[in-house]
């Protein structure tokens, strides 16, 4: 277990502001994304965010375990298994035995699935070329290394390793 470090003296109660702390910048960014994408999915495709990411992963590797698209996408188990089993009563995605474990269970897409995923997939694209239109393609570049950078630094501070990949 790592140590903590001892913070250093910063700004005072009455210097902090909300507004320019990385945590709170990145998190309301993100939520602010991921409502964008979900006005999107949910309109067209009656999607959740949750949803196209295990569609997106199972999409992407064919034959998958939900554990490995809660590694891929960084969501807990429950919601992983919520979005999957939602999924699988809309005949998007079909649950069957892992034929090397039998206490496994392997999520693959089905014709109405891929259907769907690929028709979400040009939306997805669309949206993600409309948040990078305001960067140039070097500030882009910039903050993809950047925060891949800062995801590799906190994977390490935290010693929690994941493959996830975003939208």
């Amino acid at each position: 277990m790592k140590r903590a470090r001892t913070a250093e003296p910063g700004p005072s109660k009455d210097e902090f502001r909300l507004e320019e702390f990385l945590p709170y910048q990145l998190s309301v960014t993100a939520s602010r994304v991921s409502r964008l994408f979900a006005q999107q999915y949910s309109e067209g495709f009656g999607l959740t965010v949750p949803e196209w990411r295990v569609l997106a992963v199972v999409g992407r590797f064919e034959a998958i375990s939900p554990s490995r698209v809660s590694e891929w996408t960084g969501m807990d188990k429950v919601k992983v298994s919520r979005a999957a089993a939602t999924l699988v009563a809309r005949n998007l995605l079909r649950q069957t035995q892992d034929p090397a474990d039998g206490r496994a269970r392997v999520l693959r897409m089905t014709r109405k699935g891929q259907r769907v995923f690929e028709s979400v997939l040009p939306i997805a694209r669309h949206l993600e070329s409309e948040l990078t239109d305001g960067l140039s393609r070097a500030e882009w570049t910039s903050f993809q290394r950047t925060l891949a950078k800062l995801h590799a630094h906190v994977e390490r501070l935290t010693g929690v390793e994941d493959d996830a990949e975003p939208d």
